[in-house]
């Protein structure tokens, strides 16, 4: 069976979105990262392409050298079931500081406690403590 992994496309941050997020989760780390050298498509020492786990799950990125009139959209993002009101409260915290709330944590029907965020690289982020 292939796998399906998240595929994350970034302007010259995929490095520090890496570190941001691996030390955000547990059971988190890079694990394979290959940069651009002098005289390729990419700025020297960007990444080319990088692959990270967050609390077990996989991931991969890269810092495009090409510019793009897109970025990140809402419409896909990361779900995170926290265990408990610690955890919620410190991404939140942590997920929505020079990003974006656009639904405040708070209790809702469906949730003791959620909130949906994009944080400062614009990645969009589901967080629920059921």
């Amino acid at each position: 069976m292939q796998s399906i992994i998240p595929f994350f496309m970034f302007e010259g941050k995929a490095e520090e979105a890496m570190n941001f997020y691996i030390s955000l989760f547990p059971n988190s780390g890079i694990t394979d990262i290959k940069r651009y050298g002098k005289n390729e498509a990419g700025p020297e020492g960007t990444v080319m392409k990088a692959k990270f786990t967050l609390n077990g799950t996989d991931y991969m990125c890269i810092d495009s050298p090409a510019k793009h009139a897109f970025g990140f959209t809402p419409s896909l993002s990361l779900f995170v079931n926290c265990d408990d009101e610690q955890a919620i409260d410190n991404l939140y915290r942590n997920l929505s500081e020079g990003g974006s709330v656009m639904m405040p944590l708070g209790a809702y029907p469906f949730a003791k406690k959620f909130c949906w965020v994009s944080d400062r690289f614009g990645v969009s982020w589901q967080l629920s403590l059921a």
